[in-house]
């Protein structure tokens, strides 16, 4: 009785390591998603001194218990590391900068609007800070590169572009394309979509509604 051995091909490893690095890259966009305060710990200012308190003993735990070891030292100059670091750590950020913009703008929602070239001009990142009213497209400077009325937008979809992921978006006269790329370029995409059509259909439901009871 003979026996055949599989032969593993460059593709099957290539489709595997793309398989697990999918698998990956969606967990931790969905951890992002639903729980953004792991990632916001300096926003809350007894989380953040928490945080610090625990990295400095963790450090200082690193250079005291290993000495007795014969490449304790290793591990000490990590351990200090980590405890200067603690200490160097700024304090909490109770409000950000996009924070109080939103604000300002009366923005419910800000994600990511990832690269926009408003007409000739060279192409920026740009954050999207979406109302009920209106979709900002604010370069990091939270200067407007472009401002969109929410009632005109007659077109929203996203699609493929070689590498990249595209979000084009229609409005009276006027269209704006929004490219994403990267590894989360097409997660960020739906993101951006899924949020602005939110509001599209909150309008339309308001709409509905107002229209109900003036009847």
């Amino acid at each position: 009785m003979s026996t055949t051995p599989t032969t593993i091909t460059s593709d099957d490893e290539e489709s595997a390591l793309l398989r697990l690095r999918e698998f990956f890259g969606a967990v931790f966009f969905l951890i992002v998603r639903r729980f953004p305060r792991l990632l916001r710990l300096h926003r809350n200012e007894k989380s953040w001194a928490l945080f610090r308190v625990a990295l400095g003993l963790f450090g200082a735990a690193l250079v005291v218990l290993p000495l007795g070891l014969w490449n304790g030292w290793i591990t000490a100059i990590f351990g200090m590391l980590f405890f200067v670091t603690s200490i160097l750590l700024p304090p909490a950020q109770l409000e950000s900068d996009t924070d109080r913009k939103a604000r300002e703008l009366g923005a419910q929602t800000v994600v990511s609007g990832g690269v926009y070239q408003p007409g000739n001009a060279p192409p920026a990142e740009v954050q999207l800070f979406i109302s009920t009213v209106h979709v900002w497209a604010l370069d990091e400077h939270f200067e407007p590169l472009v401002v969109i009325n929410t009632s005109e937008i007659s077109s929203l979809r996203i699609e493929p572009d070689d590498d990249n992921w595209l979000l084009r978006l229609r409005w009276a006269d006027h269209k704006a394309e929004f490219a994403f790329d990267g590894f989360f370029a097409e997660r960020f995409a739906h993101l951006a979509e899924d949020s602005i059509r939110s509001v599209l259909q909150s309008n339309s439901t308001a709409r509905a509604k107002a229209s109900a009871a003036g009847a």
